[in-house]
């Protein structure tokens, strides 16, 4: 014990001579960063403004339930500039806050972003940074119901960028006011209308940080990991689409293989019950296959839905949607074993011999459809000749029939004129 109280005393003299050869230097004391309440003592008036006139002002509040506030940061763990500062009022512009400093991970993920690469552009005043999406004073946890990044939030946040024609034009940004159409998009109804946070928002397809422009193969929306993508919700859907001939296609690098954003488009996706849908849907199919779309719009199907009817076959009828076959293929909806039972579904007495009708038939392919390519062609003669006759006919008989009329007027010309008689 004795031992211990000896030690206490040597501790003590040593302590005492360090703090009295500190105080026999001169050196100043070390500075107290200022504390949340210093820097409310102006920023906490719900009217302060920089010279600018800009807001300067930080609810505490709402900081407080903050990500930070709730951690008990200060805000001179953001304005680091500020921490030494003896001067207040402050100067009127502070160093950039680089929230790298803890989110080293989300920034860095930013970094290889379509909005870095802007701000390293010449369109960086438009380019979205951290405080656009989460903004300064009040971030809150994704989950937050209140926070700018919640389900419900971010379609409101991401469209006062993507929303606006200022910024669109500013920014050059090529797709135009996607925000409006997702907006009329089924995610997005499902979104503002039946409050759905597991329906698709704009972080569910381009990411959070890392958001990348389609042409990067690292791009979440870049073609070949679009499938992926959507297949995060519709998994169901993509493990069909993985077996058909447009799944095979992509995981084989075919660049040309069709993707769900080839069909359903990107922000403005509709339900695919819809009449108008259905019937867009057929030109998108004709954008690849156009010797496919050319005959079928020949046909009594092509011809009813041109006229705005979705009540006959569309490409999906025959073909199927997701699944999608070659027709030697057993599996596919028209291989010579299933193709009645696909015929059926709409000609439900249809028999063996119905299966003859070619939906595709081209009168210009003597190959695929001999009778219907001399048909067509006999008819062309046909009117050609009836045309040809009956003009040459014509032309024949403007001569005779001018002729006519010049020795009409002549007759008339010659006849006696006849004076009637008053006292007959």
């Amino acid at each position: 014990m004795a031992v211990g109280v000896r030690l206490a005393m040597v501790a003590l003299v040593v302590a005492g001579l360090c703090a009295g050869l500190v105080a026999s230097s001169g050196a100043p004391p070390a500075q107290d960063p200022p504390t949340n309440d210093v820097c409310l003592t102006c920023h906490g008036d719900p009217g302060a403004t920089s010279a600018a006139g800009r807001s300067v002002a930080v609810d505490e509040t709402r900081f407080g339930g903050s990500v930070h506030g709730s951690m008990a940061m200060a805000c001179v763990d953001c304005h680091t500039d500020l921490a030494a500062t003896e001067d207040f009022p402050h100067a009127e512009r502070l160093a950039r806050v680089s929230c790298s400093t803890c989110h080293s991970d989300a920034v860095a993920a930013y970094d290889l972003s379509s909005h870095a690469l802007a701000r390293r552009q010449d369109t960086a005043s438009v380019a979205a940074t951290c405080v656009d999406c989460h903004t300064a004073h009040e971030i809150r946890p994704a989950a937050d119901p209140e926070s700018t990044t919640y389900a419900l939030n971010l379609p409101t946040t991401c469209s006062r960028c993507h929303g606006s024609a200022d910024v669109i034009a500013a920014g050059r940004i090529a797709i135009g006011n996607v925000g409006a159409a997702y907006a009329d998009s089924i995610h997005g109804r499902a979104i503002s209308r039946s409050g759905l946070v597991v329906a698709a928002t704009c972080t569910s397809c381009h990411g959070a940080h890392d958001i990348r422009p389609g042409s990067d193969p690292g791009s979440r929306v870049h073609r070949a990991n679009i499938p992926s993508v959507c297949g995060a919700c519709h998994e169901g859907i993509e493990r069909v689409y993985e077996t058909g001939a447009h799944g095979v296609g992509v995981t084989s690098g075919i660049a040309q293989a069709a993707v769900c954003a080839d069909c359903h488009t990107a922000h403005d996706i509709q339900r695919a019950e819809a009449p108008a849908w259905q019937l867009d849907v057929i030109a998108e199919c004709g954008t690849c296959h156009t010797d496919q779309i050319r005959t079928y719009r020949d046909t009594f199907h092509g011809q009813v839905t041109s006229l705005g009817y979705t009540r006959v076959a569309t490409c999906a009828s025959c073909h199927g949607s997701h699944a999608i076959f070659a027709s030697d293929d057993p599996r596919s909806m028209i291989s010579s074993t299933r193709l009645l039972t696909t015929c059926q579904q709409c000609h439900t007495e249809a028999t063996e011999g119905f299966t003859g009708y070619d939906p595709h038939a081209d009168k210009h392919n003597r190959e695929r459809n001999p009778e219907l390519y001399w048909a067509s062609r006999a008819m062309t003669w046909l009117l050609v000749g009836t045309f040809g006759f009956f003009g040459l006919h014509t032309l024949l008989w403007l001569p005779r029939s001018a002729l006519a009329r010049r020795e009409k007027r002549r007759a008339r010309a010659a006849a006696p004129e006849t004076t009637a008689d008053p006292e007959a």
